[in-house]
């Protein structure tokens, strides 16, 4: 504490707080917050530390308007404005002409049920909401401005605080963080030529910076983003695939692998920045080697329970393994309309590949992007004419050759009717150098017509016709493996994914590695 006015501001909100109804006070490292009824506080505390400056009153309140700047990005509704405390003849008082003394934010008050944290905690987190979060982010991302210098030297930085701080940690063995440290040197050495080409091509900015679910609160069906580092501005300027990477690793250190894949192919979706897909396992596993590092501390700090050394090794585990990826591969899903192959190719990329998953790409998402819809928007049938199907199938093939070539793994999803189309998947693996899986979903024509029938939204613009004339078709030889449509998507999923690493287990010199460097 650098002042005693911080004390007698503390009783002035607490007072001020308890005649709204409220009076709640929390306390962080470097913040308290006093809730009451509607309104928030939020009360910088006099601190001076190696990220952050709060000493002085004046300092405080331009950090206080630059927190209200910066989230209303994303939170316009809430971020309610800046309160001066001043010294006036009968001592401290909002907004007066005396003396500056303290300065809080004043935030609109939300239900703390709604924290995307707390709804992961009782399993409510619906993939709507990963959806609408996804694009969200994106939003955010496309405002924020660029910072054109090194980002591998931002890489550098937070390798260099991380090694400094699980150095004065004794959760886990000197031997053990030697080599974990020697194996994020050697991903970062790896990776130094992408993210400085990353950087160059204004892929690092002044963004979030973290990102994670107790920063995210739904507003009825709203996820809303709040809480950004406005303290530091090097430290949320980051490359926006690694502000995103926070979230994702948190989902799945969590252990909801779904909805982490959800949220990244929809915010690749809506970015189109796939290209930098090959670096999201890395900048997962920085994240989890930052909280890893944190809660050590907390540890060291007095925090020594059972549940936070747990925490603690899940995290450095969660690290470890994000940072060994499996090698890359393609699979095709493919089937008649209603046979269920968007649902199994979905479910299947969510298991399969590293960090986060595979890259999903949908022949019917293609589609739509191609002609400048929104995924939902039913297009006229002209656009299902067979100059514009090849236009689909070429546009999906060469991404999947492309992504796989970079080491992601790619699961596709299409009709593949023709005998032609699933040639030049396969030969996409081919050229990447990966290993190709083709799946065939096979299900009776009454119960594709049942499904196609009661299908409501999605992208999927097939009906009943469009299914009959696939029926009309002969495929010709189908040398995929075919499964059973009827039996439960998920264990069709989990067939899929098992016949990947099976391939991964007896063939390891199928790993092409990346575009790195």
């Amino acid at each position: 504490m650098l002042t005693d006015n911080q004390e007698k501001t503390r009783a002035f909100l607490a007072d001020a707080m308890a005649r709204r109804g409220g009076g709640n006070e929390i306390k962080t490292h470097i913040s308290h917050l006093f809730i009451g009824g509607e309104r928030v506080w939020k009360l910088k505390r006099a601190v001076k530390l190696p990220y952050a400056d709060f000493s002085t009153a004046a300092q405080r309140l331009a950090c206080c308007q630059r927190e209200v700047e910066l989230n209303r990005r994303t939170a316009p509704g809430h971020y309610l404005g800046v309160r001066r405390i001043t010294l006036g003849p009968d001592g401290l008082e909002f907004d007066g002409p005396g003396e500056l003394v303290d300065a809080v934010v004043e935030m609109r008050a939300f239900d703390q049920t709604g924290l995307l944290d707390r709804l992961a905690t009782r399993g409510e987190l619906a993939s709507l909401t990963a959806e609408r979060l996804a694009a969200a982010i994106a939003r955010l991302h496309d405002s924020c401005p660029a910072d054109f210098r090194s980002g591998s030297e931002r890489v550098a930085e937070v390798l260099t605080m991380n090694e400094a701080s699980f150095a004065t940690t004794s959760a886990f063995a000197g031997e053990e963080i030697e080599q974990f440290n020697t194996a994020f040197r050697a991903a970062a050495a790896a990776w130094q030529m992408k993210l400085d080409a990353r950087a160059a091509a204004g892929r690092v900015r002044l963004a979030h910076g973290d990102l994670h679910l107790r920063n995210i609160f739904l507003d009825g069906d709203e996820p809303v983003i709040f809480d950004c580092i406005e303290f530091n501005d090097a430290l949320a300027t980051v490359d926006l695939l690694y502000d995103v990477a926070f979230l994702l690793m948190d989902l799945l250190h969590r252990g909801l692998p779904g909805l982490t894949n959800l949220v990244l192919n929809r915010y690749l979706d809506q970015t189109g920045d796939e290209d930098g897909m090959p670096l999201i396992p890395f900048f997962m596993a920085l994240r989890a080697a930052v909280r890893a590092h944190v809660t050590a501390t907390a540890i060291d700090e007095g925090n020594d329970t059972p549940a936070n050394r747990t925490e603690a090794r899940a995290y450095l585990d969660l690290a470890l393994r994000l940072l060994h990826t499996p090698p890359a591969a393609v699979v095709a899903v493919g089937g008649l309309s209603g046979s269920g192959k968007s649902t199994v190719a979905e479910l299947s990329a969510a298991i399969i590949g590293g960090g986060g998953g595979a890259r999903y790409l949908s022949s019917d998402r293609q589609r739509k992007t191609l002609h400048g819809v929104a995924p939902e928007t039913r297009l006229p049938p002209e656009a299902y004419e067979p100059e514009c199907s090849e236009q689909v199938y070429r546009a999906l093939i060469a991404r999947a050759e492309r992504l796989a070539a970079a080491g992601v793994t790619v699961v596709t999803d299409a009709v593949f009717a023709r005998p032609d189309e699933r040639r030049r998947i396969a030969a996409a693996a081919e050229a990447a150098c990966v290993p190709f899986h083709g799946f065939w979903l096979d299900a009776p024509p009454e119960l594709l017509r049942e499904r196609v029938a009661r299908r409501r939204g999605g992208p999927s613009d097939a009906t009943l016709s469009v299914l009959d004339a696939q029926l009309s078709r002969q495929p010709g030889q189908i040398t995929w493996t075919r499964l059973d449509a009827t039996s439960r998507p998920q264990a069709l999923a989990e067939m899929i994914a098992a016949a990947v690493r099976s391939t991964h287990a007896r063939c390891p010199e199928h790993f092409h590695g990346s575009e790195r460097g």
